[in-house]
């Protein structure tokens, strides 16, 4: 059994992924800013966390952690001309220095697990280049600028990769599907015509975790229905 810390484990991704952990007989730790009705459960312990606070208390863990996953993101889509310069920082505060907080905060209980792992999520918006992203790309740019960069740091000790999904159903998208119209003009600019789900992502991060990763590290996973990549 290992300790897996999820940031934002109440809803969407960080949700499914603490379900998938506990199944496997591990313990999870999970935070959440808005708790959505969900109560611990076996394997899974859920303590409130606001990474915007400036310092933040992570007392309640155990002093082995095997995995760090972090989920809170945003998504704003809009003109660039219509985001101000507090938009940006607020974004970055949340996706990168909210992130970076709680890897300083865990590291030194990261290291004295096996395989320990990091996971952290970038966008599929960072490597295509989409309108109205510019805000979200700032972001996540730095995510996958810190995926590296931590990865080299902490090497072999601590393995880091991040994930960039393309569009996936979770609440966060819940803007972009929230009809049926949407829905499908969404599923069919991938290749492979569906929009990405929460298992989807929690499976590629409980991969990440595994020891069948054991010598990944410093990766950009695009887990994307093949958008970044194809023309079909």
């Amino acid at each position: 059994m290992a300790n897996y810390l999820i940031i934002g484990a109440s809803s969407g991704i960080g949700k499914k992924l603490a379900e998938n952990l506990s199944e496997l007989g591990h313990q999870v730790f999970g935070t959440y800013y808005q708790n959505q009705g969900n109560e611990d459960h076996k394997g899974i312990a859920l303590h409130p966390l606001n990474v915007l606070e400036e310092t933040i208390s992570l007392d309640f863990l155990p002093e082995t952690l095997s995995g760090l996953i972090y989920c809170p993101g945003s998504i704003q889509l809009r003109p660039f001309e219509r985001i101000k310069p507090l938009d940006f920082i607020n974004d970055y505060n949340l996706q990168v220095v909210g992130a970076i907080k709680v890897i300083q905060a865990v590291a030194s209980r990261l290291k004295t697990a096996e395989n320990a792992s990091i996971i952290l999520f970038s966008s599929v918006a960072v490597q295509m280049g989409l309108p109205f992203h510019s805000q979200i790309s700032a972001s996540k740019g730095a995510i996958e600028g810190l995926v590296k960069a931590l990865a080299a740091e902490y090497a072999p000790t601590i393995r880091v990769n991040g994930i960039a999904p393309s569009l996936t159903d979770t609440p966060l998208a819940i803007s972009l599907l929230n009809t049926e119209q949407k829905r499908e003009v969404n599923a069919q600019r991938h290749p492979l015509k569906r929009i990405g789900t929460t298992d989807d992502i929690a499976n590629m991060a409980e991969f990440l975790l595994s020891s069948k990763a054991s010598w990944m590290t410093g990766q950009i996973i695009h887990l994307d229905g093949g958008i970044s990549t194809l023309r079909v």
